[in-house]
């Protein structure tokens, strides 16, 4: 089976699904340049837990963990089924690298993981087991979470990391137009994590709340950035990765996503 890369996108607004922009295109088009994955495992900011947790039913329900959008959104479904076998390797993955992992068997899918899969797989039609995050523990224990759940790529598994490049929603521009240049300090966050993703200096990228420009203000709170590292933890050992989107929404949600291969 050819090689899967490890994946993070940006999934910013759950707009994201009704309105046409760069970000919307790229995610429609991405899954064509993608061998079709087995199953997906993907890392949402939008699930915090004390320990490392995966969703482990048969057919997680669609979650609409948001408020005040249009109808339309809470009347969608993403029904794709679970996998979970999937979730017992990946958890029995993480419990042998020192995690304790659990298994919930209750939980669905929140827009963290069904807005992004609904543009890249709108057939649902691929199994996807959820994995929680726990902010407090910081990007370099989810580096060695996605370290320890890379093995799963060899069965043709896509690993996600769905959060979002910088997420500062006091700093939104709500008319800015998709093709608006982003403020000084989200291009001086992007451009900062795209050349320690090109030159695979991991160190540096887990350090970047003391090294990146302007890191407190294109993340006040972590969550959203976690994500990034849960991929960058299942690349290959260099970290090596491409910058495979760029782009901007309400002028300071940056869009870019990275494939670590």
């Amino acid at each position: 089976m050819p090689s899967l890369p490890a994946v993070f996108l940006s999934h910013g607004s759950p707009m994201l699904i009704l309105e046409d922009g760069r970000a919307h295109r790229f995610l429609k088009g991405y899954a064509a340049e993608l061998p079709r994955p087995t199953a997906i495992l993907i890392a949402s900011a939008h699930w915090e837990t004390a320990e490392p947790r995966l969703t482990a039913g048969a057919a997680p329900e669609t979650i609409h963990d948001f408020g005040g959008f249009p109808a339309e959104l809470y009347r969608m479904r993403y029904p794709s089924p679970g996998d979970p076998a999937l979730a017992e390797r990946a958890a029995g993955l993480l419990r042998g690298a020192g995690f304790p992992a659990g298994l919930d068997p209750a939980r669905g899918l929140d827009h963290g993981s069904w807005v992004p899969l609904s543009l890249l797989y709108p057939a649902a039609d691929i199994p996807v087991v959820q994995l929680s995050l726990q902010t407090e523990l910081g990007p370099e224990h989810h580096y060695r979470v996605g370290a320890a759940l890379r093995p799963l790529r060899d069965d043709g598994v896509l690993i996600v990391g769905s959060g979002s490049l910088t997420h500062n929603l006091m700093r939104l521009q709500r008319q800015a137009a998709d093709d608006q240049p982003p403020p000084a300090w989200v291009a001086a966050f992007e451009d900062w994590i795209a050349d320690k993703v090109a030159a695979g200096e991991i160190a540096a990228l887990l350090a970047w709340r003391a090294r990146a420009p302007h890191a407190a203000v294109a993340h006040p709170t972590d969550e959203h950035f976690l994500p990034f590292f849960v991929a960058l933890g299942a690349a290959t050992p260099d970290g090596r990765g491409a910058r495979i989107h760029h782009s901007q929404t309400y002028a300071a949600l940056a869009m870019d996503a990275y494939a670590f291969p």
